[in-house]
């Protein structure tokens, strides 16, 4: 595993340790982007430091609490409120008065990680009236990320960009009204969390769980090689209602997919399409 350059990982260990963790723990990344998944594991073993494959696996296999940082290290949280305010603004304007036109809406944060784009919409619906019908389904393959969703604890310091963000979105109101000063962090209104159930789903594996409006998955995909991405597609089409939305990350499209011809891409650059068939 190592050599004069520093810590590497062959493709066969990197085979062992995916499939160690199916066998022993049920969690799946063999369908993700070996290089970017290979990168992280690399970085976990320097940062950690081990100095053979064999004690490293070992590790892996025999402790569950070192699971659980594997996990929360190599999957990737990377997200902020109101990410890319332009989409944000879309969402405001052009699908929400559709979502209220249904009786109850089901939005699917595929992918949440820490909750902050899951908090986000929360804040939009409640300012279009839209939050007391609505339920907010927060889904990761990372434990930890979704405690951090259940706290809604953010940092204060990250506010200033999140309400600048927010403002950019159409927002209108004051930003700091969402949420508390607890020391250096930020607790946001719990009315916004009442309305959010979390689950842990590993898209590679977990099948659709219920039929949704509004499915967000943004910036996940493009760690899938691209057999997942097309088998992710496939199944957020299954979970959405007829007319319902679908929204992606900038760098993801769906575009090349044999399925994107039953949707329709909303007006914009923005990455969001509508189911029609």
């Amino acid at each position: 595993m190592t050599s004069d350059q520093g810590i590497q990982l062959s493709d066969n260990e990197l085979e062992i340790i995916l499939n160690d963790l199916i066998d022993q723990y049920g969690y799946d990344f063999t369908q993700y982007s070996k290089p970017s998944i290979k990168r992280r594991i690399i970085r976990l073993i320097s940062t950690d430091g081990f100095h053979e494959f064999s004690e490293f696996r070992s590790r892996l296999k025999k402790d569950t609490r070192y699971l659980e940082r594997f996990v929360e290290q190599v999957t990737v949280n990377v997200t902020e409120m109101f990410r890319d305010p332009s989409f944000y603004k879309s969402l405001r304007d052009s699908v929400l008065p559709i979502l209220a036109t249904w009786p109850t809406i089901r939005i699917w944060h595929a992918g949440c990680s820490t909750g902050e784009e899951v908090y986000s919409m929360a804040i939009l619906l409640h300012e279009a009236n839209l939050l007391d019908k609505s339920l907010l389904y927060a889904t990761d393959i990372n434990p930890k990320a979704l405690e951090k969703v259940r706290e809604g604890i953010f940092p204060l310091s990250r506010m200033k960009e999140y309400s600048e963000n927010y403002i950019i979105a159409g927002g209108k109101e004051n930003f700091s009204s969402y949420y508390s000063v607890q020391n250096d962090s930020a607790k946001f209104n719990e009315r916004f969390g009442e309305k959010i159930v979390l689950a842990v789903h590993n898209l590679v594996s977990d099948a659709s769980f219920n039929e949704f409006q509004l499915i967000l998955c943004r910036n996940v995909m493009i760690y899938f090689d691209k057999h997942l991405q097309d088998k992710t597609i496939h199944l957020f089409y299954k979970s959405l209602e007829m007319q319902g939305f679908l929204a992606l990350g900038t760098k993801e499209t769906l575009k090349f997919t044999d399925i994107g011809k039953k949707f329709q891409h909303l007006d914009g650059k923005e990455k969001i399409w509508q189911k029609l068939s």
